[in-house]
């Protein structure tokens, strides 16, 4: 988790699985989030891109709303990266 706080106050980040999806396959993602419930085709999808771009992936120990409310969102958040 200090991870994703030091990366809400660095960077501006993504979220939503299909902008990440897109940006991931034009490889313009750094690091990824994955909440700890995000849906198994989305993260298998995540993952693949991601090793073939050589992306940073962190699997978070909290379910999509404790992520939306730790990024002061009024949605759950299952993916999010930068």
């Amino acid at each position: 988790m200090n991870k994703l706080q030091e990366a809400l106050k660095k960077e501006k980040l993504i979220f939503g699985s299909n902008k990440i999806l897109k940006l991931l396959r034009n490889g313009k993602l750094k690091v990824i989030f994955l909440a700890s419930n995000v849906r198994e085709d989305i993260k298998g999808e995540v993952e693949h891109l991601a090793k073939l771009g050589k992306t940073e992936i962190v699997n978070l120990d909290m379910p999509n709303s404790e992520v939306g409310v730790i990024c002061k969102k009024p949605f759950s958040i299952s993916v999010l990266g930068y």
